[in-house]
């Protein structure tokens, strides 16, 4: 109960003042920790736990997968699998999560052989999360291959917005829609979600009056739209070009615009050259999120391409004056199952010189068939951010 309400102190204590533990109790205090976030805590207790059953395991995995540490997540895994118990439905969707997040196809393949493999039941939110695995991952055949599979008439709506969601993110609007009214066909009714995904698939498409349409359904259907659809058809409108009309929607929103809508906003006034709008925008975002570096260095550029360069300079010292630090570009990639991870100018990986090699080789590359505009962004921004 402790646990459940956060109230991690009071459940220690309890805890420690018990005079037999068994592993319910001690999978409890494993499980408080990893709701809480505190995964220094919650490793201590699993390295000096008695026993540790599938549950231990589980929650280890789900704890690390909870705080973004999905690295952590599949070693304790690979480790599960050396010594500890078979994997149950719960470990592998936190596993497969993990998956998601990193881009990691390969060993996300390897999950789902795992799956095959140990004929754990393929229940609707197992297949769920491979679907989605495989559609951030960009195997979005897999994906679709997944979704076919099995009964279809025991699915809800979560499996259909997250196929829809996939196609979206991969620009396949048509394919996006077209299952939505395989969808409606089936009898399954939309929720809030799947509305989120259609708005998605249409910024994607250019669809700006379907977008229009799916926004109203929405009431339509007895919905209320929040503040993720505002922000998505914000997109829709500043990826058309539809600027004017984009603004004067987030002026009118019952709601209070968002980061994330004036961001769309700013790329949309950026890549159709809506530069005075963008100055607008630019200075809301700074508003907005003081202490957001991108947002101070995005104004600036702006000022060097429109060549107000005392604009320029004092933003970027705005920025410098509040303390606000640039911060590093972090990647991952996975080559041949294994992960790696880089950060901005690092030099730990142990094959960091052939690396850097190869980046000057495509750099040059990338010199030669360079085309540049005098109206860009990039090409016209001031020297350092080049």
């Amino acid at each position: 109960m402790y646990g459940s309400f956060g109230e991690i102190g009071s459940a220690r204590k309890v805890f420690d003042e018990m005079s037999m533990r068994n592993s319910i109790s001690w999978n409890s205090m494993l499980d408080g920790y990893a709701k809480c976030g505190d995964v220094k805590l919650m490793r201590e207790v699993f390295d000096v736990m008695p026993k540790r059953d599938v549950i231990s395991w589980s929650a280890l995995v789900d704890g690390y997968v909870k705080v973004g540490n999905y690295m952590e997540a599949l070693a304790v895994f690979g480790k599960m699998r050396q010594e500890g118990p078979k994997a149950n439905e719960v470990t592998m969707v936190s596993v497969l999560c993990a998956c998601s997040h990193l881009g990691a196809l390969e060993q996300g393949k390897a999950m789902h052989r795992y799956i095959v493999d140990n004929e754990l039941p393929l229940t609707l939110i197992l297949r769920t999360s491979l679907v989605d695995m495989y559609a951030k991952c960009g195997a979005i055949e897999e994906a679709l291959v997944v979704f076919r599979g099995g009964s279809m008439k025991k699915t809800d709506v979560l499996i259909w917005n997250t196929i829809i969601g996939g196609l979206a993110t991969h620009g396949l609007t048509l394919e996006a829609l077209e299952i939505f009214l395989e969808m409606r066909n089936s009898g399954i009714k939309p929720d809030e979600i799947t509305y989120l995904c259609l708005l998605s698939a249409c910024a994607h498409g250019g669809l700006v009056n379907e977008a229009w349409s799916y926004f109203h359904a929405i009431t339509r259907d007895g919905m209320v739209p929040k503040i993720e659809h505002y922000a998505c058809m914000i997109d829709v409108l500043a990826r058309g070009g539809r600027l004017t009309e984009a603004y004067n929607f987030l002026c009118e929103m019952p709601v209070e615009p968002s980061a994330s809508m004036l961001g769309a906003l700013f790329s949309g006034c950026i890549n159709h050259r809506r530069l005075d709008l963008a100055e607008i925008v630019g200075k809301r975002l700074i508003e907005l999120q003081p202490d957001n570096d991108g947002r101070y260095i995005g104004l600036s550029n702006v000022y060097a391409v429109i060549r107000r360069w005392d604009d320029a300079r004092s933003t970027r010292e705005a920025m410098e004056l509040r303390g606000v630090k640039k911060i590093p570009g972090y990647s991952n990639v996975e080559v041949f199952g294994s992960l790696h991870g880089f950060i901005a100018h690092d030099k730990v990986h142990p094959e960091s010189e052939e690396i850097y090699l190869m980046l000057n080789v495509l750099i040059e590359h990338m010199k030669l068939r360079e085309k540049p505009e005098k109206s860009d962004v990039i090409d016209t921004a001031i020297e350092d951010e080049k």
